[in-house]
């Protein structure tokens, strides 16, 4: 069942519009169908391989060293040789700028030993998300397989705790780059990067079967939010129906934080004093409609 839309009519089958600090859902659309979600399966790989820079597991300067498995990917690629080494901080550009499937592979690889095991994590760190309809067979979403899937509303929830890592945003806001002395050109797959203002990510996705899936996160006047489309017939269309969400969202609403919402008075029943005051223990915030009355 869709949220409150506005009138907002987008022709992605599925989709959903995330404030991203306190994860409400501002808008939805067919958000827990299971779907293939290509390339966007990417977020998920990216995800544990900044899980593992913050724990010191691996760091940007290390090197790592393709394999013939990893070579062997087909798909968009940076076309690493078995062999070829290339440092930490190189493979997460190819990934995030170009969506690499061979830079995939090999950093699963060199973060879990194995795609996998790095497979396993991904399937493991989905559960505890609570991404109830998501099932992980490969680390690049190359594969059309019946058993790879997820869905818009796990696929915000999985970017939302990815830009967490706030050096995702390092990656994922290059427009262009160079790689191997500048013999090689990556160019991001995320045109929105240069139509949208705020836009800072995260990730396209396409196969025959998946069509064109979107997780895009932007950012205006203090307020992020992450919108995910997928299904989408067309590259155009996909982004249009982010565009469209993501101004709905911009327009309509905005977060509320805790010092600014004015609390009532509680009755004390049969007390010394008849009124008392309420405070927050926590720092919360609340998205509220824009020009909500605050008391």
């Amino acid at each position: 069942e869709e949220k409150q839309t506005g009138g907002v009519e987008i022709s992605a089958p599925s989709a959903i519009l995330m404030e991203a600090s306190t994860g409400t859902v501002i808008y939805e659309k067919d958000a827990d169908t299971q779907r293939p979600p290509a390339s966007v399966t990417k977020i998920m790989t990216l995800l544990l391989i900044f899980d593992a820079l913050e724990e010191g597991k691996i760091g940007l300067e290390d090197e790592v060293t393709t394999s013939e498995h990893a070579a062997s990917m087909g798909g968009s690629q940076v076309f690493l040789e078995a062999g070829e080494t290339q440092t930490v901080e190189t493979m997460i550009k190819c990934i995030a700028v170009a969506s690499a499937n061979d830079a995939c592979v090999a950093m699963a690889e060199y973060v879990w030993g194995s795609e996998e095991e790095f497979v396993r994590q991904m399937n493991e760190r989905a559960k505890e998300l609570g991404m109830e309809n998501t099932n992980f067979t490969n680390c690049t979403g190359l594969f059309d397989d019946e058993n790879h899937y997820t869905s818009a509303a796990d696929i915000a929830i999985a970017s939302r705790e990815l830009i967490k890592h706030e050096k995702i945003f390092d990656f994922s806001t290059i427009w262009m780059d160079t790689l191997r002395d500048g013999q090689f050109s990556l160019a991001n797959t995320n045109k929105m990067l240069k139509t949208y203002a705020g836009m800072k990510g995260l990730k396209t996705g396409y196969t025959r079967a998946s069509l064109h899936s979107f997780s895009g996160v932007a950012e205006r006047n203090g307020m992020t939010l992450i919108v995910t489309i997928m299904g989408g017939a067309t590259s155009d269309i996909r982004f249009s129906a982010a565009a469209s969400l993501l101004n709905f969202g911009f327009s309509n609403f905005c977060v509320a934080k805790a010092g600014e919402i004015t609390l009532p008075q509680l009755k004390v029943n049969k007390g010394k004093i008849e009124n008392i005051s309420v405070t927050s223990d926590t720092d919360f915030s609340l998205v509220v409609p824009k020009g909500w009355d605050k008391e």
